[in-house]
């Protein structure tokens, strides 16, 4: 018997990519459903997705190990930001053009500051009621 070390490494490694996948493939499936997520966030899950899975990388796996991750990570992460802003506006009836500008613009520190003031301003409002 040979050892086999290398293939169970290689072989935990891709269960762990199918785990993840799988993962994610059914929270955005249930996103898609429960939320009835516009057209452009389906496909910017899908092409996320899609570089999720590629062998294709800004940071390769391959070359780098664990931290070839943080591209992917990075753009899960985005991506999640995207359609999390995409599905409030579809629920405060914002357009959906204006939603997908919040998504980075919310981000900046001028974006935070107003964020914050708008949460004391309803916490004002709710004390008066």
């Amino acid at each position: 018997m040979g050892d086999n070390t290398a293939l169970v490494v290689v072989v935990g490694f891709v269960a762990v990519l199918i785990l993840v996948a799988v993962t994610l493939l059914a929270v955005g499936l249930f996103v898609i459903y429960k939320y009835r997520l516009p057209l452009r966030g389906i496909a910017a899950m899908v092409a996320s997705f899609a570089y999720l899975i590629s062998p294709v990388d800004a940071v390769p796996e391959a070359a780098f190990g664990p931290f070839g991750m943080i591209d992917d990570a990075g753009v899960i992460t985005i991506v999640a930001f995207y359609v999390f802003h995409l599905i409030k506006a579809r629920r405060t009836n914002m357009p959906l053009r204006q939603a997908a500008g919040i998504a980075f613009r919310e981000t900046t520190r001028e974006g935070l500051n107003r964020r914050r003031s708008n949460d004391v301003d309803r916490r004002d409002r709710d004390v008066r009621q």
